[in-house]
This record gives C-alpha cells, structure tokens and sequence, in this order.
C-alpha cells in the first residue's frame, strides 16, 4: 500500500503541472508560482588556466529561489526525487569527482520528521584531471543539474538547469575567486568533520581577546593552587572545564529552542540583548573590585567545606570562572568556529548539542591537560607578594572589558539611560564596598539584598530601554570607505544590473568584526580598489536584533558574524572567511570586475 505522504509527493507534481498547463498566461513581469524552474546553476573554475595533467577545481554554485527548496543527492526518502550533478567532459577525459554540499534538516508542513534539503546558495565541488594528452586553447565543460523544487505547500515537475564553460589550457594559471572558496563538506563524513571544526575553533578561542582576560585570571588561580599540591590542581581545572561545557550545553538547549520558537539563533546574539550585556558589565565591575581588594566573596559554610583551604579558589569559584569564560567568549569568533556553527544550527538538535560540546572540549583543552599533568604547575613562580600586583593588574583588564561593555550598549540604549545604567553600576560598587568594611560587618547580609537588587535594577534599567535613534554621524565620518545600509533587494538588482557589492555584517558586540574592520576594509589598500572598481560597500548592523539580517545569513548557512559576501554580475555571491585577510577580498574584487 502506497503511504499517504508517498501519495502527496507523487500526486503534487501533477497536480502542479496540470495547474500550469490550464492557468491563463501571466504577465511576463510576473513570477509563475508553478513555473519548475526554481533553480540557477553557474561553473566557475578555480584557476585561469589549466596544464596538461594538472588537477582542475570547478565551482557549481546552484541558487534556489527563495522561499523554494530542492532535495538534497540523499533525500530523506526513497521516494523524494534526489538533486544530482552530471558533469560532460571531452572524450578521453576520466569521469569528474563531485562532492555535495552539506545538506540541511528542515520540517515541512506536509512531512512529520525533517526532510534533507538544499536552499538558498550552496555549491558542489567538481574535481577534474586535465588529461595530458590534451590539446587546444580551450576545452568545453557542460554541467546539468536535475532537481524538483518544492515549498512548504507544494512540489513543482522535475526539471534541470544547465550550465557551460570552456575550460582554458596552457601553462598553469593563477587562482581564481573561486579557489578560495572552501570545498563542501561532504554529507556522508561531514559530522566527523564539522565536530573537528568545532574542536578546534572552541581550542582558538582560548587565544582570542574576549578571553584573555579570564585566561590570565586562571593562570594567577593556577599559581594559588600550586601550594595545594597537584590533587588541588587537577580538582581546580577540572571545576573550571566542567563549567565551560556546562555553559555551551546551556547554549546550545536555547538555541534549540529559539529555532524551536521560529526566533533566530546564532553564536553571541544574547549580545543584543541590553539587558544581558548590563548583566555582564556588572559581573564584570564585582569581578574587577574583588581582584583590587574592595571586597571578599563569603561563601557558605558548605560551600566553603567543597572549596578548600584558606587563601585558595574554591571548587565552586573554578566553576564559575568557566562559566563567566565562556559568557566573555561568544562576541568573538575563531577560525573554523563560523562553519562548524553554521553546519549545526541547521542540523538536528543532537547534532547541535554534539557540536556545542565539541567547541566546549576544545575551548577546556588546556585546562585538561593541566588536570591530566598537573606538574606543569612547577614551572610557575612560587606564590608572593609579586601576586598582589599581579591581582590588581588582572582588575584593570577586566575593567577594561567593562568599557567595551558599555560601548555596545551606547548602541543599544538612550544616553540618558547608558547614563543610568553607570550610576547604578556605580551604587552597585559602593554597596560592595561598605558591605566589606568591618564596622558594618553586621550589615552583609542587607548589603548582600542590596548587591542583588542593584545587579536586577541595573538589568531591568538597560533591558527596558529601546534602542537610541540616533546615528553616529561623527564615527561615519572617519571611514576610508563610503558605507551604506544594507538593502538586499538593491544589492541584487545593482549585481543583475552589473555592479559589485559588498556586504558586510557587523555589530558592535562583535570583537572580531571590529579588528577586521580596522585592520583589513579600512585600510588604504581595501578603500582604494572598492573605490577604483567602483564597488558598493553595504553594512547590515546586526548589534540589535534584526530578523531579516538573521534569515539572511541562514540562508547562507550562517549562524554568527562577521559575515562578508560578495555579490558579483553574472556569478554567484562569494562568502568570505571570518577571519578577513587584504588579499582575500583584492583578490574578489579583482576577479569580479574582470
């Protein structure tokens, strides 16, 4: 007996086709929603010309319409009509080598379980061997693409797009645009591979700024724990890498249930939240003021018994610093971590939670190995005076973070309210302070009450604020580069219409977009070939929550920023690597204008 679903997808196409056959004709200007032919196919190689013998890379950059989707080469089920590449070459030549893109799981409303499905722009990789017994200028490459689109109501006839080349041969050329795009990961290995990403972006950030401060905060801990002996050591790592895998399996549950809740998901987008950022800077000021001495966290009796030795940080204070190390991780993002990320949010919610894990290994990597060799601790100095300065020096890096806090939230609330917010932080220090003086040691438990009450003011103050209307007219002036807002319906006309584009975006939560920014698109070199190819710079701010920036980079299968694409006349956009480089994007931008 045929299934009911079995029954729908059969039964759709020709329904659709027989739709489309009885409709009266439609304005030319207008898109035919039973028109099949959802999807566009371009080949682009990776080099400007090929020797005999020489190894080839094509690029088969396949765009869906949106709103559309096609079956992955491995559906979900038997019956679903797959999406397969077939490549013809010259006589002579061995067949190609095609690897897929990574496909994503997505319900449907007419399927129960998540159906395996490309959308948006994805390319396939095509591996060629330039036979050495070829001849000529040129070689002609002919690539088919067959595939049915469907959307959440309906599936369209099976139908193909086309595409062709002529591959260039003579002495090996130079790399293309395309070289630099990175090979799809293929389904059949890709989870291996993407929890390898994961593992090591989650190691990388370990040495990124966001981090350092609470790196050398363990490091001084460290020093504390030698004079316990190596047990106290391993208990010390082994609390802090417990809280960062706790916090990244926290993590990736609220992203589960974002995506669950239609709400858009990423990596750091409890940044735009001005009452998550307030709730950090003032963790962050209590921090600063317990390392200069203002006052001493009592814990419990209980809790003390678990955290040890006088003069020592306690079992729980190892937990929490990892807990906090991850919070001041999220605005950065490593290598690898993007794609790792980007595979996994659209993947199911155990292969999130894998790949959330994965980056948490990574990132509590140095504090295992510690924990696994705990005589390491001996190279360390041995406990001093010299720590009292260390401890202080520690307060100002933290206070440092502290600035940049506030700095985002000057682009998430009203000055008068950013104004608010610093008094209140303010309070909050001299609560901690009088709180800690001995004649009113009688008073901790109400200084206590009024630590908490401030920390919620403080968060209620920036969470009830809207976002100030005001531009920063006086930072837009200092830009090498002209930006504009970001329009993607005007980025794809102005690219039909022969103009490059580039998009870039940001927010200023966003630690590793601002050292792109500086150091590689406003610069001399950047500024001057976008303005010599004449290209359109737009920025999408995502520092408050946007859902048209966020459905626009899972289209792109991006779940966090920053985020560079290139739109490009008759080619398909070129995504960039999170970590910009100069030569990346001249190299585009050169390549795009010809």
């Amino acid at each position: 007996m045929i299934s009911n679903r079995r029954l729908l997808a059969l039964s759709l196409p020709l329904l659709a086709l027989a739709a489309s056959a009885s409709s009266a004709p439609a304005a030319v200007a207008q898109s035919n929603p039973f028109d099949p032919n959802k999807a566009k196919l371009v080949l682009e190689a990776d080099r400007t010309s090929y020797a005999p013998g020489s190894d080839a890379r094509l690029i088969a950059a396949i765009t869906v319409e949106s709103g559309w989707h096609v079956n992955s080469d491995k559906p979900t089920f038997e019956y679903l009509i797959p999406t397969q590449l077939v490549v013809t070459l010259p006589d002579g030549w061995a067949p190609a080598q095609i690897t897929y893109p990574a496909a994503k799981m997505q319900k449907f409303a007419f399927e129960e379980e998540p159906l395996s499905v490309f959308d948006g722009t994805v390319s396939a990789s095509v591996h060629l061997v330039v036979p050495q017994s070829a001849t000529g200028k040129s070689v002609p490459i002919k690539a088919v693409l067959s595939y049915q689109s469907c959307n959440d109501r309906q599936c369209l006839p099976p139908t193909s797009a086309e595409a062709s080349l002529d591959l260039p041969l003579g002495v090996e050329g130079s790399p293309t645009a395309a070289a630099v795009q990175p090979a799809p990961a293929r389904a059949g290995r890709g989870l291996l591979g993407i929890l390898a990403l994961a593992f090591l972006g989650g190691l990388i950030l370990n040495a990124m700024p966001c981090v350092l401060p609470i790196l050398s905060l363990k490091i001084f801990g460290l020093v504390q724990s030698a004079s316990g002996g190596r047990r106290e050591i391993a208990r010390g790592m082994l609390a802090t890498a417990a809280g960062m895998l706790v916090s990244f399996w926290a993590l990736g549950l609220a992203a589960i249930a974002a995506r669950s809740a239609g709400a858009a998901v990423g990596w750091g987008v409890q940044f735009q939240q001005p009452g998550f950022v307030a709730f950090l800077a003032a963790i962050v000021v209590l921090f600063s003021l317990n390392l200069w001495g203002v006052f001493e966290i009592p814990l419990p009796a209980r809790l003390a018994r678990i955290g040890g030795a006088e003069g020592r940080e306690g079992t729980a204070g190892h937990f929490v610093s990892g807990l906090f190390a991850t919070l001041m991780a999220t605005p950065c993002s490593a290598p690898f971590l993007g794609s790792a990320l980007g595979f996994a949010l659209g993947q199911s919610a155990g292969t999130i939670l894998a790949t959330f894990t994965a980056v948490g290994l990574g990132m509590s990597l140095p504090y295992l190995a510690v924990a696994a060799f705990p005589a390491v601790a001996r190279f360390l100095p041995r406990p001093g005076v010299w720590m009292e300065t260390l401890k202080g020096t520690m307060g100002f890096l933290l206070a440092a973070s502290a600035v940049w806090l506030f700095f985002v939230l000057s682009s998430q609330v009203s000055p008068q309210v950013l104004a608010l917010v610093q008094l209140a932080l303010l309070a909050l220090a001299l609560i901690a302070w009088l709180g800690s003086r001995g004649r009113y040691g009688q008073l901790r438990p109400i200084a206590g009450l009024a630590l908490i009450a401030a920390v919620a003011g403080t968060v209620w103050l920036a969470g009830s604020s809207s976002a100030p209307s005001a531009v920063h007219t006086g930072e837009a002036a200092q830009k090498l580069i002209a930006w504009v807002p970001f329009d993607r319906a005007q980025a794809e006309s102005l690219a039909q219409g022969g103009q490059t584009v580039f998009v870039d975006v940001t927010a200023d939560w966003c630690f590793t977009c601002k050292v792109n920014e500086r150091l590689v698109l406003e610069t001399a070199e950047v500024a001057g070939a976008f303005k010599e190819q004449g290209i359109v710079a737009m920025k999408a701010d995502w520092t408050n929550r946007n859902d048209e920036i966020g459905a626009f980079l899972a289209e792109h299968g991006r779940y966090g920023i920053p985020f560079y694409v290139l739109y490009r006349p008759g080619a398909p956009p070129h995504v960039f690597s999170e970590l910009l480089t100069q030569e990346a994007v001249l190299a585009a931008v050169r390549a795009a204008r010809g």
